[in-house]
């Protein structure tokens, strides 16, 4: 039987422009400036979603990128604009994980899709968690990913 907490999907979308000082010689959106985007994703999602990398400095704990993988599909070009559609994957490891898809605004193609992986770390002395934090289990319940028969 699929329980609620499997059906709940927390997705923000995030329009941005595309500045000059992005694009490259070929007047295409440089492949590092993704990165940015994805970083713009994940904090559009944390306002949306209650799960700010300030809520997490507040729990004592950070949450650095460990692992990123972008797969680069078509062009986004100076004035074509982008949209970033950020989806929070569960997980019952003590990682944030993210999908992505970030999408020309003006062709509507997929132009990346990526996938980012956080892990917890203790903000005092730097240490690796090997469990999710109490704050973030609390943070899946309100959301109803878990908890939920």
């Amino acid at each position: 039987m699929e329980s609620k907490a499997e059906k709940v999907v927390l997705t923000v979308e995030k329009e941005i422009a595309i500045r000059f000082s992005e694009v490259d010689s070929m007047a295409v959106v440089w492949h590092g400036h993704y990165v940015k985007f994805l970083e713009d994703g994940r904090e559009a999602f944390g306002v949306e979603h209650g799960l700010t990398y300030m809520d997490a400095y507040k729990n004592g704990y950070m949450i650095p990128v460990v692992k990123l993988e972008v797969n680069y599909k078509s062009p986004v070009s100076y004035e074509d604009g982008a949209l970033i559609r950020t989806t929070f994957v569960n997980s019952e490891s003590a990682k944030i994980l993210f999908d992505y898809e970030i999408i020309n605004k003006r062709t509507g193609l997929i132009s990346a899709t990526a996938r980012s992986v956080q892990a917890f770390i203790d903000a005092g002395n730097r240490n690796l968690l090997l469990y999710a934090p109490e704050y973030f289990i609390n943070w899946k319940k309100r959301v109803g990913l878990i908890g939920v028969p």
